[in-house]
């Protein structure tokens, strides 16, 4: 069976396909164009897919009728139109747990760069421009005893709030689709609506997973509603937020500073008015980027490729009714 890989992946999980006996490809050049990518895919049986930059829709899986599984290197899985896969029983697969400690790590980095204004300050020292000492100028925030506010608690978003209980005390809110008996027991969080979630945060950091039917839910009506301390942190999707809405809600006042992992459009543009704010932080889209993340998301996307190879379920499998199909 043929692999498709359209990057590098760490040397983890080409060594278990390799033992696994399957032929990988990997492309010459990493950087490549839509039509040079979807050459590759119509010639082979299964994709490693690296990336979110072209998407599996319709048009793909009519170009590419060989295409029998697709094993994600990420969480996310917005980029796929399950509904296609399934029509033509193509197991997808994705890689969880394994980034969850890492991501929320940044989240909790992000909200406290944000609260400590630290990129703002960290410019002023490369660019020589430290100052004397002014006890009113650019201050911070400190975030004991405030409230953290979860849209999306699942394991990514169970790390953070734990972090942020321990660390500060802070009380957890959260909306979810379904309750989170789990973060209810063990950290006192209380489910909220969301309208609720909004009004009540003082630091509002995004978990859940990106539908088109939540396309820029972050706006300007949303950012109105939010108190005007409050921190919006986003390391899930950069789809959730309109940053020109975000903007003008940071230089109003409206919100109080922004950490993003994620942009909208990604990568973010470098004259995006966003960067030029004191209270803003962004980050590259490094959510997952640890050497334990990265190899453990390279064994979960090897173990749904064996898996598939040997016709067994994938066992980190997002549709797992194309396997009903067969039952």
């Amino acid at each position: 069976m043929k692999v498709f890989i359209n990057k590098n992946i760490p040397q983890t999980g080409i060594t278990m396909l390799n033992e696994a006996g399957l032929e990988i490809i990997l492309p010459e050049e990493e950087s490549l164009s839509y039509e040079e990518w979807l050459n590759y895919c119509k010639n082979t049986d299964t994709i490693l897919s690296i990336g979110a930059e072209f998407k599996y829709d319709k048009n793909f899986f009519e170009a590419c009728p060989d295409v029998r599984a697709i094993a994600l290197y990420s969480v996310g899985f917005d980029h796929v139109d399950i509904k296609e896969a399934n029509s033509r029983n193509i197991p997808v697969g994705n890689t969880p747990d394994v980034l969850s400690k890492a991501t929320s790590d940044v989240a909790f980095l992000l909200m406290q760069s944000v609260a400590r204004r630290t990129s703002y300050n960290f410019q002023k020292v490369k660019d020589g421009n430290w100052g004397a000492f002014d006890p009113l100028h650019a201050l911070g925030q400190e975030l004991y005893g405030k409230t953290l506010g979860i849209y999306g608690l699942g394991r990514i978003g169970f790390e953070m709030a734990k972090k942020s209980r321990k660390a500060f005390d802070m009380n957890i809110l959260y909306h979810n689709r379904h309750r989170n008996d789990e973060a209810e027991r063990e950290l006192g969080a209380t489910y909220v609506s969301f309208e609720e979630l909004v009004a009540n945060s003082d630091v509002l950091s995004i978990h859940a997973n990106y539908t088109p039917g939540q396309k820029e839910l972050f706006d300007r009506f949303v950012f109105e509603k939010m108190k005007s301390g409050a921190i919006f942190i986003n390391t899930a999707r950069g789809g959730f937020q309109n940053e020109k809405d975000l903007y003008d809600a940071l230089v109003s006042k409206q919100i109080w500073g922004a950490g993003l992992d994620v942009t909208n459009p990604e990568p973010m543009l470098q004259d995006n008015p966003l960067l030029e704010l004191s209270n803003v932080c962004v980050l590259p889209h490094i959510g997952s980027a640890t050497m334990e993340a990265r190899n453990g998301m390279a064994r979960r996307a090897a173990e749904n490729i064996i898996a598939f190879s040997k016709d067994e379920k994938m066992p980190y499998c997002v549709n797992p009714e194309v396997y009903d199909q067969h039952s």
